[in-house]
């Protein structure tokens, strides 16, 4: 029977963020994919024109269908507007306890923002503390949490915050905005794992923590623990950048198959 996971999250009608990248990537991890649209963002790989946010009765509507019918294995959250919203989305994720991935998103890779200002700070006190892994970037981590995290000492200062006072079961620094190598850090109840790899020279990471977050949820709805699915996660999207498509004009999007591909010829190498 297949794994099932839900993204709840907004929209990219050229596909390179939001529910239709966490669909795809669902869907190429082998998970049945599922979505309830938060707002309808006009977008593209050079930035954001127009946010549409759908009514709040509208994502519960959504969710109701959903939930009445087939309940996820596993949900993430993505853009989810304003802190009205978290207030919908709350209930669901507290009434179903299955593992729960945060990506919280604040502003597109554009610079637009993606979330009110009350929603920057009801996140942390509305959704959070339910979350199985949170994968904020590294401006979204300091609005979050309300400090500078430029140091290996500030990085783990922030990984005692969400696991401590927060709440959450884990949480990923990533390093993509920092200086030097693009080093992850997995904050869970066992310790600090890192998780380094090479920084590539691109202009392709439009749709990488919405990539990234989406892999952790479909490894998670097959039952696999949170260090394997981010480590799975870091390899999908360390080779969705390498290979990306090429596309756009701005920030462009990433290759959501490749990984899915190299998987394929590794299994096909050793049955030879």
């Amino acid at each position: 029977m297949f794994k099932t996971a839900l993204s709840i999250a907004g929209t990219d009608p050229t596909g390179g963020a939001g529910t239709i990248v966490d669909v795809k990537v669902f869907q190429s991890r082998g998970v049945y994919g599922m979505s309830a649209i938060t707002s309808i963002v006009a977008q593209n790989t050079r930035g954001v024109q127009q946010v549409f946010d759908q009514p709040v009765h509208v994502l519960e509507a959504q969710l109701e269908s959903i939930y009445s019918d087939i309940v996820p294995d596993a949900v993430k959250t993505g853009m989810l507007a304003s802190s009205e919203v978290m207030d919908v989305v709350r209930p669901y994720i507290e009434k179903h306890r299955i593992p729960y991935v945060i990506d919280p998103v604040m502003v597109a890779k554009s610079g637009d923002d993606l979330l009110d200002d009350a929603g920057k700070n009801a996140v942390r006190y509305k959704l959070l503390d339910l979350a199985t892994v949170a994968t904020p970037n590294l401006p979204e981590l300091e609005r979050i949490l309300n400090m500078k995290v430029e140091t290996r000492s500030d990085i783990d200062r922030a990984g005692h915050i969400f696991l401590n006072e927060i709440g959450s079961q884990s949480v990923i620094v990533k390093g993509g905005h920092m200086e030097g190598d693009a080093i992850d850090y997995l904050f869970t109840k066992k310790g600090v794992t890192e998780l380094p790899a090479k920084r590539i020279a691109t202009h392709h990471t439009h749709g990488t923590g919405c990539t990234f977050s989406a892999v952790i949820t479909a490894e998670l709805a097959k039952g696999r623990s949170i260090e394997d699915s981010v480590r799975t996660a870091k390899a999908y999207i360390t080779s969705a950048i390498l290979n990306n498509p090429g596309l756009g004009h701005g920030n462009g999007p990433v290759n959501h198959f490749s990984y899915q591909e190299e998987e394929y010829e590794t299994q096909s190498n050793q049955t030879k």
